[in-house]
């Protein structure tokens, strides 16, 4: 907004400058008709206004305003603008013998002509002091604004180049960092899971009866599909800019239930309201919270019979996962502690909510609202 009023607030400046010049308040008074005298600080003031874009008009009409009757404000504001447009050479050497050229031949016009004038503007130590006051000032003036912005744009551009060469320190320091831990997860955890798929196949071929063979099959089945996961994770991580394969949605919900079955666990779904297609993320998440839910019954509450509620509200998806106390539950199995932790912050990203803790019947439930409008 200010961009586009500065240059005419600068040619209204001029025009009124222009005018008190010729009334002799703050110049030479001119015997000229008022409207002809109006025209020229008219002009005067139209090519200070245009003068961003084009600065030429203003030395024209300023030169002649000066050589003709004394009117200076013109004349000043061509030679800011040439101390902020000509490079420094030839063209500001060019324009700077021009403006000495016209100043002079003002001060002959003003020292031939009669009266007040040719004391003003013709006498030479007055050609030198005006000169000096409406050329030397504000060409140095503009000179200086242009320098300074030649500056400020250096270091506009020195900062973009260290923001840009932090940014690519940042983002290898983060490739390096997660080929580190793709690296210690595949060394670490794809080998371990490798054996125990490797033992369950030796098992389900040895094993002494069918259910056992069975049982051998499942944990064979979990680990490879939990190898398959971890791949996708490692080429995640290994990947510059990674491409996610498919993710588990509702629609898998029941292939991990009935994994939870096969180890011995009852597992009872309860769907509340009209299903309904909701948004992927929420999918997802949902399906990640009842996984989460499913892998802490296993680790510490045995083969306890677990309820896993869907229920469809009108803006949010309810997910509620209960186990029933179970005496036989030892609780032994490891965790890490940041299950819940995690499963709480990928349900608040998205606006939802999540609660865990024991229940008034003994066991212990899972709780979340995921936004699902």
């Amino acid at each position: 907004m200010i961009d586009r009023i500065a240059p005419w607030v600068l040619g209204a400046a001029v025009f009124l400058l222009s005018m008190a010049s010729t009334a002799g308040s703050v110049g030479v008074r001119s015997s000229l008709p008022m409207p002809v005298l109006a025209t020229v600080a008219a002009c005067c003031g139209v090519a200070a206004g245009l003068a961003r874009r084009r600065w030429w008009p203003l030395v024209v009409t300023g030169a002649v305003a000066y050589a003709w009757l004394v009117m200076w404000p013109a004349a000043v504001a061509a030679s800011y603008y040439a101390g902020t447009r000509l490079h420094r050479g030839r063209d500001l050497w060019l324009y700077v013998g021009g403006a000495v050229a016209l100043h002079a031949l003002g001060g002959i016009v003003s020292a031939h002509a009669q009266g007040y004038r040719a004391l003003v503007a013709g006498t030479l130590g007055n050609v030198l002091l005006m000169g000096s006051a409406m050329l030397g000032l504000p060409l140095v003036a503009g000179l200086w604004v242009r320098a300074r912005r030649q500056v400020l744009d250096g270091m506009r551009e020195q900062a973009g180049h260290l923001l840009r060469e932090q940014v690519l320190r940042a983002d290898q320091a983060r490739d390096q960092e997660r080929a580190r831990i793709a690296r210690e997860m595949h060394d670490v955890v794809a080998h371990r899971v490798s054996l125990m798929v490797l033992h369950a196949g030796a098992l389900e071929v040895n094993a002494p009866d069918v259910r056992t063979a069975e049982a051998a099959a499942l944990i064979g089945g979990v680990g490879r599909e939990a190898l398959t996961n971890l791949r996708e994770v490692l080429g995640v991580l290994r990947a510059p800019d990674p491409v996610r394969g498919p993710q588990p949605t509702l629609a898998d919900l029941d292939r991990l239930l009935d994994q939870s079955r096969a180890l011995g666990i009852v597992v009872n779904r309860h769907d509340e309201g009209e299903a309904r297609p909701l948004p992927p993320t929420a999918e997802r998440t949902a399906y990640r919270v009842v996984q989460e839910a499913l892998t802490n019954v296993h680790k510490h509450a045995g083969n306890a019979e677990t309820d896993v509620h869907l229920r469809y509200r009108p803006a949010e998806l309810e997910v509620l996962i209960r186990n029933r106390p179970h005496a036989g539950a030892d609780g032994d199995l490891p965790g890490s502690g940041w299950g819940l932790v995690g499963l709480r912050e990928r349900v608040e990203l998205l606006g939802g909510r999540l609660e865990a803790g024991p229940w008034h019947g003994g066991g212990f439930q899972v709780l979340a609202g995921i936004p699902a409008a």
